[in-house]
């Protein structure tokens, strides 16, 4: 491939990638705010089955990723308390967007990164520079500030997208735990291929009990909307290709042109996310969002220099 065609290639996958994140995030914004789909939890088992159909199709049949099989009990047991986490962290996520505007979910959805150090440092020890966890006050100040300008601020939606936050954290630390060992590392792609089948287990009995009238709901809205099935199948097509393209765009760029593409989609969720749903914001929320962006990209440059 020619330097050309390469840099076609990686710009493209960039495309995808911000198309397909954006994408799944305005249309779940969309469908359980705006158009009377009140269902987070089988909207996230829907996009749980088509990342299990596809990631099949892929793997298996494409072979767009070399398949790894499994090699234990215990590393299934392992992916499976994963997916558990998968599943709370999606699921937080999507009913969050029930409350709250995208906006103000990508700004609680950045601390991320406080989440993922604080896990780390209790749970595996590991340690960073002092000016690492010195990067991550602004962070958490950000959205301190944020929340106090948010005109749509609801508190339910705001501790479930905390909890999705710290959980998305914890299952990236909980991952390096438990799949630490080389025989048994997974590649993001194969990792969701054996999550999504058992986070479908998982969400299918938690719909009965706490979504019952799912189905006739679901069922109505599609008699009375004929493009309901259309978005529902396109939502759960680009969870898919999200997840595709983010490990696409990480195997072909390095770490920090990942941290910086991380960060820009973030602010352009926010902004497309504002121009179609026309939620207010005020100049604190804008200012509380961007030192919590601010924040994320001293931390992540800091690490990368005290490695």
């Amino acid at each position: 491939m020619t330097v050309k065609n390469q840099h076609l290639f990686i710009t493209s996958l960039i495309i995808l990638w911000y198309s397909s994140n954006i994408g799944v995030l305005l249309l779940n914004k969309f469908l359980l705010s705006n158009y009377g789909f009140r269902f987070p939890i089988f909207l996230t088992m829907c996009h749980m089955t088509a990342c299990a159909v596809l990631s099949y199709v892929s793997i298996v049949f494409l072979k767009l990723v070399p398949f790894q099989a499994i090699k234990s009990r215990s590393q299934l047991l392992r992916i499976a308390s994963l997916s558990v986490v998968f599943c709370a962290s999606v699921v937080g996520g999507n009913v969050s967007l029930r409350f709250l505007p995208v906006s103000f979910n990508q700004a609680v959805g950045a601390t991320t990164p406080f989440f993922t150090a604080l896990f780390s440092y209790f749970m595996t020890l590991k340690r960073e520079a002092w000016i690492t966890y010195a990067a991550l006050v602004p962070v958490v100040a950000g959205v301190v500030i944020a929340s106090g300008g948010e005109p749509s601020f609801h508190l339910y939606g705001f501790i479930m997208c905390i909890s999705a936050t710290a959980a998305r954290a914890f299952k990236s630390v909980l991952q390096g735990i438990l799949l630490s060992s080389e025989g048994e590392k997974l590649n993001s792609m194969n990792l969701l291929l054996y999550m999504s089948p058992i986070a479908v287990l998982v969400l299918l009995p938690a719909t009965l009990i706490m979504e019952p009238d799912v189905l006739d709901v679901t069922l109505s809205l599609g008699v009375k909307h004929k493009f309901m099935w259309l978005l529902l199948l396109a939502n759960s097509v680009m969870a898919y290709a999200a997840n595709l393209t983010n490990f696409l765009v990480t195997k072909h760029t390095s770490a920090l042109t990942l941290q910086v593409l991380g960060n820009a989609k973030g602010a352009v969720a926010v902004v497309i996310s504002i121009l179609l749903f026309r939620n207010p914001v005020t100049f604190i929320g804008i200012a509380g969002y961007s030192m919590t962006v601010m924040g994320v990209a001293a931390y992540g440059e800091t690490k990368r220099r005290y490695k």
